[in-house]
């Protein structure tokens, strides 16, 4: 400990005020468990570091002392909320309209014909967006369809999903400012956004009836019923050991049709475990077969 000048005590050193309390390895080991244990988020050792600089904001909000208590605020029962201001802090909501924009093709030149086919025969289409962050995602995927002649009105349902509640608000509200909006092109921009109030851009409203926001984690039980032809999750099981991907490929294939897509991100590969259930028809974008799920489980 710093000795204090004799004339008085010293001024707070401004560096160690704005790196907060020291995260201790204990602390560090229970916050990596409740992440684990809540979104299945596996945290490598050498994260300390991330962890404790993006947990301090929510230190100073509860006025809790050390990492310590804060580990202790969540695990009671009124610490329940606060479980998803702890996984939102430490996943990361970048994104942008067409992220990825190989994905975007294919959905305009074999996934949207295929569609269209459907509901020409009076069949509803689903499309998932799990892992939505801040709605980027589903709305471009909502302007790719809308272009092909697909809406609600034919039986298009976009459903976006995420775990952070406070990303899926401001996904629903579909309002971005300028610097959020890159990767729309001059002529999506025109058409499907609006500006409003000086540098915010507002999303269509018609074009915002193409999709349901929903808070879920995916590693809890999923509440929706009937199948998908197609599911973007891109850049989401990163933050999961293998065991947990390998697992979670198995219940999207329950999920989908025979010949649906599965979108990953670019880092992204379907396990060993799962590929009797998809072929990869295009950078990481891949078919769902026919293989039964419960049959496949049933010979294992």
């Amino acid at each position: 400990m710093r000795q204090q000048a004799q004339n008085g005590p010293q001024a707070p050193n401004p560096e160690f005020a704005l790196q907060g309390p020291v995260l201790t390895e204990d602390a560090f080991r229970r916050l990596s468990a409740i992440a684990m244990r809540e979104a299945g988020l596996c945290i490598a050792d050498n994260k300390s570091d991330m962890v404790r600089t993006r947990l301090a904001r929510r230190l100073r909000h509860l006025g809790l002392p050390d990492y310590e208590s804060y580990c202790a605020f969540v695990e009671r029962p009124e610490g329940g909320q606060e479980l998803g201001q702890l996984i939102s802090a430490l996943t990361t909501n970048v994104s942008h309209f067409f992220r990825e924009g190989h994905h975007f093709d294919v959905l305009a030149n074999e996934v949207a014909p295929a569609l269209k086919s459907k509901a020409q025969n009076g069949l509803p289409t689903r499309v998932w967006s799990a892992g939505c962050a801040n709605g980027q995602e589903p709305y471009s995927i909502a302007m790719v369809l809308s272009q092909n002649g697909l809406s609600p009105d034919v039986g298009l349902r976009i459903l976006a999903t995420d775990i952070d509640p406070t990303v899926v608000a401001f996904a629903k509200k579909g309002r971005y400012p300028d610097h959020m909006l890159g990767g729309l092109s001059p002529e999506y921009r025109a058409k499907f956004l609006a500006p409003v109030d000086g540098e915010q851009f507002q999303v269509a409203e018609t074009l915002q009836t193409y999709v349901t926001f929903r808070v879920l984690n995916l590693l809890k039980p999923w509440p929706m019923s009937g199948q998908f032809d197609a599911v973007f999750c891109r850049n989401v099981v990163i933050y999961f050991d293998k065991e947990t991907q390998a697992a979670l490929w198995v219940r999207f294939a329950e999920k989908i049709n025979p010949g649906g897509w599965l979108f990953l991100g670019h880092s992204e590969r379907i396990s060993p475990e799962a590929e009797r259930y998809f072929t990869k028809a295009s950078v990481t974008a891949y078919c769902r077969t026919d293989t039964p799920v419960s049959n496949a489980r049933k010979a294992n």
